[in-house]
């Protein structure tokens, strides 16, 4: 292995796509060269990170800190590398087999290679774990980038037509979900951390023609607004394309920022709101309690902005407090979109209390609570933009959720496609 290749090859591949993709099919590999020199070194990374994130930083819970231990860790990270190892393997065969439905040519090889360097932003992203605050969506663009990578690749390494690759991506990345889940649920098993996800109804629109076994996609399903935004983010990776052959970095540097933010906002470029808007939306009173702190910020990097409203609600003679977030994800709208096209789900239960995740009225709804502690989240997604988050002590879930629809959450609602700009 060397380096310095390693290093170069990377680069391009995140920074200019469309010149490496033909580079890369028209190279003369192996599956063990593309395991050894690649895969191995790179799949590593988000294990690492993860170890480090859920065994020494630990994560915070209502002002509490979990780390898990490190003999737990340090298995769950040697679990999760041997399944991201056997996963990379498994998508290849499936992107192979898939590979003449959408006009394409099957070939192992390249189906690898395909795999292999588009998950390469997803797998270098991983690292930003373990940054607080922010490092979460930076690591959520790496694997939305790595869509846009699969995108442009397969129409090179698998001969597909460029008018079927978005199709083709989609049902790729629907499967590569499914797979994603499989194996978060198995690590999150061994470490006391996993959380069952329903993605069923994301692939319920994937029709099959009986004929010719054609795959057509239903344009209102996941798959079909997924293929939908890979057809817009191609514009960004024309930009992208032609400041690689100005040959000016800085040009390049915003070039790559606008194809995350587009592939970030699901083929839109969006600009998040000011601060001072999102202002009205935090009330001087609150379940009776008064508004005794409030912060509005709006911070953006590499295309990606975000803004968020901040306030604390308190009555020093009850001891009673609540926390009101309200975050317009901006440039990450397309996650949240995302999440409302596979129809999230999830619910657990404990000896004192629970934690779920649903759709309601075409709302995405997270409910925690702790009877013991009297201690409670509620918060919902408003126009696969907006997310409205109250915690703190309640009598119950329900003083949280009645706290809440008192926002004008339809106010909010209404801003969804202001500083939209369509791709």
């Amino acid at each position: 292995m060397d380096i310095n290749k390693l290093i170069a090859r990377a680069k391009a591949i995140l920074l200019t796509p469309k010149t490496e993709w033909p580079v890369i099919a028209g190279e003369a590999a192996t599956v063990p060269d593309l395991y050894k020199n690649w895969i191995v070194i790179l799949a590593v990374i988000p294990p690492i990170a993860g170890f480090i994130k859920g065994s020494i930083i630990g994560t915070t819970f209502f002002g509490v800190t979990y780390r898990a231990g490190i003999g737990t860790g340090i298995t769950g990270a040697i679990v999760a590398y041997a399944l991201a190892l056997a996963m990379a393997y498994v998508m290849a065969l499936i992107i192979d087999a898939l590979a003449p439905s959408f006009g394409g040519e099957k070939n192992p090889v390249q189906a690898l290679k395909t795999v292999a360097y588009a998950w390469t932003a997803s797998w270098v992203a991983g690292i930003f774990q373990i940054v607080p605050g922010i490092g979460w969506l930076i690591a959520l663009a790496g694997g939305i980038y790595s869509i846009y990578l699969l995108y442009l690749g397969l129409p090179h390494t698998m001969k597909a037509p460029a008018d079927k690759a978005a199709g083709y991506t989609a049902v790729s990345v629907i499967i590569a979900i499914v797979l994603s889940w499989i194996c978060a649920l198995v690590v999150g098993g061994i470490i006391g951390a996993g959380a069952i996800m329903n993605m069923g109804a994301a692939g319920s629109n994937l029709h099959i023609g009986s004929s010719d076994g054609s795959i057509t996609i239903d344009k209102d399903s996941a798959l079909g607004q997924l293929a939908a935004a890979g057809q817009k983010m191609e514009a960004a990776g024309k930009q992208l394309e032609a400041a690689q052959k100005s040959g000016d970095a800085d040009a390049q540097g915003k070039a790559m920022g606008a194809v995350i933010g587009a592939a970030m906002g699901g083929g839109d470029q969006v600009e998040a709101l000011a601060p001072d808007v999102l202002k009205p939306f935090v009330p001087a009173t609150l379940a009776g309690l008064p508004r005794t702190d409030f912060s509005a910020e709006k911070n953006g990097a590499m295309g990606m902005q975000v803004s968020t409203a901040n306030a604390t609600y308190s009555d020093s003679t009850s001891g009673r407090s609540l926390r009101l977030e309200v975050t317009d994800m901006g440039s990450a709208k397309g996650i949240m979109a995302m999440a409302g096209w596979a129809a999230l789900q999830q619910e657990r239960e404990t000896d004192h209390g629970f934690e779920k995740t649903y759709k309601q009225d075409g709302r995405l709804i997270h409910e925690e609570w702790d009877s013991q502690d009297k201690h409670g989240e509620y918060s919902i997604v408003l126009g696969d933009r907006f997310t409205v988050k109250l915690s703190g002590q309640a009598g119950s879930i329900d003083e949280l959720k009645g706290a809440v629809g008192t926002l004008n959450l339809a106010g909010l609602e209404a801003l969804k496609a202001q500083g939209v700009k369509q791709g």
